[in-house]
Formats: structure tokens, C-alpha cells, sequence
């Protein structure tokens, strides 16, 4: 069958036209697809981003081993306490071991068994004989559980509270003496710590049992910082249990971390 130029050509222009619009179909399609796509993607990782580490079941178990805290109750649990208790508390370490380790490399060697003390109370010389404690605890510290400064972060997490530790506490006569003439021989450092307003606000103040006594090289000094007459220098902020279950947990205590370690550094540094 004959067709003109003209005829021709509206055959070419409609056929391009409905090639084109599939195109462009298709092209929306697949533009659907994959925004549909992205959104799910971004769902899947914002989930992950603010899971909580812990469940509701890891304050519930130490809420009934405080009325239970007994062998036979515990072997019973012991299989609820490895799932609900141990290993989530284990790869809590690790995350908060990894972060600090991307800015510290001396904490990059730490593994969770290095920091995390046992539930197991040593109760051979204590009136109180319950065999378990209420809550998980972790010192993360270029020494671990070794250190002999809080040169990081010390933490517990139970029923009854959240709270994170910074400074130095158990020193013997030779590091306590070097941390007061640390002290002594930088007050306004000392002061300008402590005083900070993120600190205070935090941590409120250096706590630590005092002696009345001091040498007498240090009794001037300690006219101008009474903080001088303390047999240890740490502080701890303190939270609600329920942040546990929160998502956002890793951040309070990283906050801790942040907030506390000028200070925590200036006081280790006396320490040999």
C-alpha cells in the first residue's frame, strides 16, 4: 500500500513517540524502584544505627537474682543470663573499645575479657556471702582491668543505675604522694579542670576519702586546694537504669569518656 511522504512520516513520529514514552515509563519504573529501594536501605541501616544493646530482659534478670541470688537459681538462669546478660555486655565493651581505639591507638590491643570484671563477689573475708552481683561492670584502659588508673572509662550497668567513672583511686603511698605534688605544682591547671562547666555539670566534683594530715611540703599548697588532702581523686555521673534499654547509650557513655579524660589524663600523668 502506497503512502505519501507525509503519511510517512507520521508513522515514524508516532512510532518514536510511543518508543520514547515506554522509555520514559520505563525510566520512571526504575527511578520508583530504586528511591523505593533507597528508602528501605536507609529504614534498615537507621534501625541498625539505634538498636539498643541491651534488651528489657537484662534488667529483669538481675531484679529477680536480687531475690534469688543463689547457685542453684543462677544455673538454672544460666543459659538466660549468657544471652540476655553476658554476651550483649561483651560486645557493648567491644563497641565502646573500638571507638575509643580510633582515637587512642593504646586501647586498639584491648579485647572485651580485659576489661570486664566478673559477676562472680569474692565473699572470702565479707559478712555477706550472696556468690553474685547486681550489675555488669567494665573498666576500658590501656591496662584493663590491670591499669592502675581510671585512664579511660570505668562503668557499671544494673537495676538500679547507670554510672560511668573517670580520675585515679586505688593509689599506693608512692603514686598518691606524686599525684598531690602534681597537683601542687599546677594549680591553675588543676582548677581550670575541674571548674570547667562541662565538667561541673557532668561530674559536679572530685570526690575521694581525705587524710587529715599532709607532708609539710604540701601543706602551703594545700591552703590554696583543699582537694590536695584527698586519698583518691575520681568522679562518676550517674544515670536512671532504664538508658540502658536505650538506643542511645553508647553515646552517654562516650560523652563520659569525653568529658572526663582531660582531667583523667592530667592525673595519670604523675603516675609511673
Amino acid at each position: 500500500m502506497y503512502q505519501s511522504k507525509p503519511i510517512q512520516l507520521y508513522f515514524l513520529q508516532i512510532n518514536l513517540i510511543n518508543r520514547l514514552s515506554k522509555i520514559k515509563f520505563l525510566r520512571f519504573v526504575f527511578i520508583f524502584f530504586f528511591k523505593k529501594l533507597w528508602i528501605l536501605i536507609k529504614k534498615l541501616d537507621n534501625n541498625q544505627n539505634t538498636m539498643a544493646f541491651f534488651t528489657q530482659d537484662f534488667l529483669d534478670f538481675f531484679i529477680e537474682l536480687a531475690g534469688n541470688n543463689n547457685k542453684d537459681w543462677f544455673d538454672l538462669n544460666r543459659k538466660r543470663y549468657e544471652q540476655s546478660v553476658k554476651i550483649p555486655f561483651q560486645q557493648f565493651t567491644k563497641h565502646l573499645i573500638n571507638y575509643i581505639a580510633e582515637d587512642d591507638s593504646s586501647f586498639k590491643e584491648l579485647e572485651p575479657k580485659d576489661c570486664i570484671f566478673r559477676i562472680n563477689r569474692d565473699i572470702r573475708f565479707s559478712k555477706d556471702k550472696e556468690p553474685y552481683k547486681l550489675m555488669c561492670s567494665a573498666i576500658i584502659s590501656p591496662g584493663g582491668k590491670k591499669s592502675r588508673t581510671i585512664n579511660g572509662i570505668y562503668f557499671e550497668l544494673g537495676p538500679e543505675h547507670v554510672r560511668a567513672y573517670g580520675g585515679v583511686y586505688e593509689l599506693d603511698k608512692i603514686d598518691l604522694e606524686a599525684v598531690r605534688e602534681g597537683i601542687a605544682d599546677n594549680l591553675e591547671t588543676f582548677k581550670h579542670l575541674y571548674t570547667d562547666q562541662k565538667f561541673k555539670s557532668l561530674f559536679s566534683e572530685i570526690i575521694g576519702e581525705k587524710n587529715k594530715k599532709l607532708p609539710t611540703h604540701l601543706k602551703d599548697s594545700a591552703e590554696k586546694e583543699a582537694i590536695i588532702f584527698n586519698k583518691q581523686f575520681y568522679f562518676f555521673a550517674e544515670f536512671p537504669a532504664e538508658v540502658i534499654i536505650d538506643s542511645n547509650l553508647n553515646q552517654i557513655l562516650i560523652n563520659c569518656y569525653q568529658t572526663g579524660r582531660p582531667m583523667s589524663n592530667f592525673l595519670s600523668q604523675f603516675i609511673q
